[in-house]
């Protein structure tokens, strides 16, 4: 039986949308589940030195080669719902997604942002605790979780590594207790921007440390990430720019001049 369903897809020549017809219900899957087919050699991988399998070596790299594989995303695509069966860990290797918690109430707080070298899924688990949605492009490098959970029993180095990124979101979370906490929205905002730096490879010019970035997500996401409104967070922008403390060009690149004095900005002594 032909099944009429709207299907909206993005037309190669650029961002003209177009509705087709369908005959068959599997088709539509197909086609919202068909991505580009990624290829990284482990040793040339964009996130090589801070992934999960940063400290592993050539044989350790070589059997993660044989069950790792590639799944791709859209911007507003869902990559896991919280609930779900764990079925498979990943690592982001290209793009920005976010981590949501939602009540039942369907009030809804961004929790975190994923970044390149971010792990998605933990070991041990079997339900995804968060809504994660891809916020622009994604590329996973994934791997089954009963597999990967065999390989880590083998592989000191894995168990290591997911220790220390572990570590290092229990000192996000801290962080993040006191700038919902205590922090004022100039302090927010300046606080965000600092942590795009912490993943950014910071330049000295004439003495000062200054960094050039992109943001990886919109003021609207970014308010609701920081637990302000958006007119607050243009606000706090403008206010750093006019202090000559940062520059920004369009809606999303930054440049910050003096990453100290925006660490002062931030509440921070370090």
């Amino acid at each position: 039986m032909n099944v009429l369903l709207p299907y909206t897809r993005r037309a190669k020549a650029g961002s003209l949308k177009e509705s087709i017809f369908v005959n068959d219900l599997d088709q539509v899957v197909n086609n919202l589940t068909q991505v580009p087919k990624f290829k990284f050699d482990c040793a040339g991988c964009p996130i090589r030195d801070r992934a999960i399998c940063s400290l592993c070596d050539a044989d350790e790299l070589e059997a993660l080669e044989k069950i790792k594989f590639y799944k791709s995303f859209e911007a507003g695509q869902s990559i896991a719902i919280r609930g779900d069966d764990l079925t498979t860990l990943s690592s982001v290797v290209t793009g920005t997604a976010s981590l949501m918690r939602t009540m039942e109430d369907g009030r809804a707080q961004m929790v975190g942002l994923l970044l390149p070298s971010d792990f998605i899924g933990r070991p041990g688990r079997t339900t995804y605790s968060y809504d994660v949605t891809a916020v622009s492009d994604v590329t996973l490098c994934c791997f089954k979780r009963d597999p990967f959970e065999a390989l880590m029993t083998k592989t000191p180095h894995l168990i290591e590594r997911l220790m220390e990124m572990s570590l290092d979101d229990l000192d996000v979370a801290r962080d993040w207790m006191l700038l919902l906490g205590r922090k004022t929205a100039r302090e927010k905002v300046a606080s965000f921007l600092k942590m795009m730096i912490k993943r950014k490879s910071v330049q000295v010019v004439n003495g000062a440390r200054t960094v050039d970035f992109i943001l990886p997500i919109t003021r609207e996401l970014m308010a609701t990430y920081l637990g302000l409104t958006i007119e607050t967070v243009s606000r706090q922008m403008g206010a750093l720019r006019n202090d000559g403390i940062i520059d920004t060009e369009g809606k999303k690149r930054v440049i910050v001049h003096d990453v100290d004095a925006l660490n002062d900005e931030a509440g921070d002594k370090v």
